[in-house]
């Protein structure tokens, strides 16, 4: 039977490849979120590791700003505009403003501007991907037949995650260059630049009503629609609250963020000033800890479902935070390059683990009339609390990174989460129990 299921998938994944429109829209997605992970690493590895700068935890907390906060503001209201713009028009459109205001980054960086200045770009930017990615999202359905869309939906995400983490390697290994003239911090934004270029050609392939929305139909006007929006996430938040499982999952969900936003920002100023002193041994420090962290994201995909099927669901998010709350002081007190690699690797197993637990709590929990709209305020505290951390990071963590205080804090999160998220799950046990009449 398993096999049986698998042969299905790939005999669909095969026939979405058959379809002119998805194969063109995925071209777009790929380029696009590729440029999105050369642009964001580029900015990133810019602010830390820039030799001229003197860089600081409130730099690094103002560029996961630049970089994570249009997403959590603008996603909820993005679909608002985009029902009254053509999406082909959008994709086309959008990726020629990136490579424009990229460009303008690019020239940003080798001027040396005030920081403000630098930042207002770059955040023009990330603004208009929002508005990228959510258009890809809603032509998806224009371009495969309805049998064929969970699969669509499953592969096209995907494939643009692994576009951005490789555009994301590819700007490490770019500011890895021996820095001479200063040129190679813009090199990897340069390259984000003509490859938004690229995906805006790529999306002229396509015909201009393919993608929609349909003309005839009758939207709302804005001020509606966005008043709209607005009321149906505080409904949202209204179900969700009355929900405490799921709420509470949630915002167990929030400090485990918190705490992972925290201690990269620690790894950043650890790879900035005590292993590599701003050189390319400290880049290539940072792009191992990532690589090695995206390699536990991984790994937690294979181990969750065992996990889960032994422990439950809760039960594992709770080991989660446990492991958690154990593993950052035992290795990143040493303050070393390899223990922090391997809690690197251990911290992308518990947050990816404990985020797969909390999608499947929130799904499950919630009606599915709210769920779009749980899991836009899901997405906006994902986010928000990941900026949280690095602001107040920012005010505690000294110029090298070596922070006993934070590590013990953090450490202190996780077991209070694995304490709350325990006593979650033996009420959850205790009611299947007397639900099931066992003694």
């Amino acid at each position: 039977m398993k096999r049986d299921r698998h042969d299905g998938v790939a005999t669909d994944l095969r026939t979405l490849l058959r379809f002119p429109g998805f194969r063109r829209l995925l071209t777009v997605r790929l380029l696009s979120q590729f440029a999105d992970g050369l642009f964001q690493a580029g900015l990133a590895t810019y602010v830390v590791f820039s030799p001229e700068e003197q860089t600081t935890p409130t730099d690094i907390a103002a560029a996961m700003a630049v970089l994570l906060l249009p997403y959590s503001l603008l996603g909820p209201f993005a679909g608002v505009l985009l029902d009254r713009l053509n999406r082909r028009q959008v994709l086309v459109y959008g990726n020629l403003l990136r490579t424009l205001l990229t460009t303008a980054t690019c020239l940003l960086i080798l001027s040396g501007v005030p920081d403000w200045i630098f930042y207002l770009s770059a955040l023009s930017v990330t603004a208009v991907n929002r508005f990228i990615l959510a258009g890809l999202s809603a032509a998806l359905p224009r371009v495969v037949d309805g049998e064929r869309l969970v699969v669509a939906n499953a592969l096209s995400p995907t494939a643009g995650t692994l576009a951005a983490t490789i555009g994301a390697g590819v700007a490490v290994l770019a500011q890895a260059l021996p820095r001479t003239t200063g040129a190679e911090d813009a090199l990897a934004v340069a390259m984000a630049g003509a490859v938004y270029l690229l995906a805006g050609l790529a999306a002229l392939r396509m015909a201009r009503g393919l993608l929609g929305p349909d003309p005839t139909t009758v939207v709302a006007r804005l001020t509606t629609a966005l008043a709209s929006t607005a009321r149906g996430l505080l409904l949202g938040f209204r179900h969700l609250a009355e929900r405490p499982r799921a709420a509470w999952t949630l915002g167990a969900m929030g400090v485990t963020r918190f705490c992972y936003g925290a201690l990269l920002v620690m790894v950043l100023m650890l790879t900035r000033y005590a292993w590599g002193d701003g050189d390319g041994d400290g880049i290539a420090l940072l792009g191992a800890a990532v690589a090695v962290s995206g390699a536990g994201f991984f790994a937690a995909t294979l181990v969750t479902p065992w996990a889960v099927a032994r422990l439950g669901r809760l039960g594992w998010f709770a080991s989660c935070a446990a492991l958690a709350a154990v593993m950052v002081p035992a290795l990143g007190l040493f303050f070393r390059p390899v223990p922090t690699l391997v809690a690197a690797f251990l911290l992308g197993v518990v947050s990816q683990g404990a985020k797969i637990v909390t999608d499947t709590v929130v799904q499950s929990s919630v009606e599915d009339a709210y769920r779009g709209r749980v899991f836009s305020l899901y997405d906006m505290l994902f986010n928000v609390a990941f900026v949280a951390a690095a602001g107040l990071t920012a005010l505690v963590l000294p110029h090298d990174g070596r922070s006993v205080p934070l590590l013990l804090g953090v450490s202190a999160l996780y077991a209070g989460t694995a304490v709350v998220v325990y006593r979650l799950h033996r009420r959850a046990v205790s009611r299947e129990t007397i639900a099931s009449g066992r003694p």
